[in-house]
């Protein structure tokens, strides 16, 4: 036990499945006693163990809705998207980043490319990743598309999104993430380069639209993700 303790994540799963369990084989100690030709208790005994065993796929609360919520964007395409409305359900993993980022944004888009990798062709089924820059000034939709070129990114169910300034503004501050200009150089070639403090996020967001859980983008458990989105589906 003291092992599953320094791993919380097979802890909490481990009592989750566990505790329901134990008080529902309680019950069914006595429906089984019943006679086992009477149809009815057969089915009671099903519908029971149907409520056990998905009882731990709940377990992700509704942080925050976003389903009233709609901003038009461009995509790595140069196409117009209207997030969130035009991804309703799908299951989101969306992560925030600027492309000249030299640490953490690396490690967010490495993480949910992973997750990518890991989920199987069953499991990705309506799943939509979703990198979101809060520097439009310089992350151009050409620029998004380089971004993802240099690091091989499956591109078949993930999009990179920017858009104006002020909507993009107005997007992170609905998303609850914060991006503070930090710094700027300019390249010998004229180039202007931004440097950001900025939440360290990757979101999870169900089929309505509502935000089910954060996670720390750059440190992210990638079976953590797979399972919650495994849980959502």
């Amino acid at each position: 036990m003291n092992s599953l303790k320094e791993n919380p994540n097979q802890y909490n799963l481990l009592r989750c499945i566990a505790t329901p369990l134990i008080d529902y084989c309680q019950f069914l100690s006595f429906i089984i006693g019943m006679k086992q030709s009477h149809p009815s208790s057969k089915m009671l005994i099903l519908f029971v163990l149907l409520i056990g065993f998905t009882s731990c796929k709940n377990k992700l609360p509704i942080e925050q809705d976003f389903s009233k919520i709609n901003y038009q964007l461009v995509d790595n395409d140069n196409r117009t998207v209207n997030f969130f409305k035009d991804f309703k359900g799908k299951t989101i993993v969306a992560g925030y980043i600027f492309t000249n980022c030299p640490d953490i944004c690396p490690l967010t888009t490495n993480n949910m490319r992973l997750v990518q990798e890991t989920l199987t062709e069953d499991e990705m089924k309506d799943v939509q990743f979703i990198s979101i820059s809060f520097d439009p000034e310089v992350d151009t939709p050409e620029t998004l598309t380089k971004f993802a070129e240099i690091r091989n990114l499956d591109l078949s169910n993930w999009t990179f999104l920017t858009g104006s300034k002020p909507v993009i503004d107005s997007l992170m501050k609905d998303v609850g993430v914060v991006a503070i200009l930090g710094d700027s150089t300019i390249t010998p070639s004229g180039e202007k380069i931004n440097y950001f403090v900025h939440t360290d996020r990757i979101s999870l967001i169900d089929k309505n639209l509502q935000l089910r859980k954060n996670y720390i983008g750059s440190k992210a458990e990638i079976q953590e993700i797979v399972n919650d989105i495994n849980a959502l589906n």
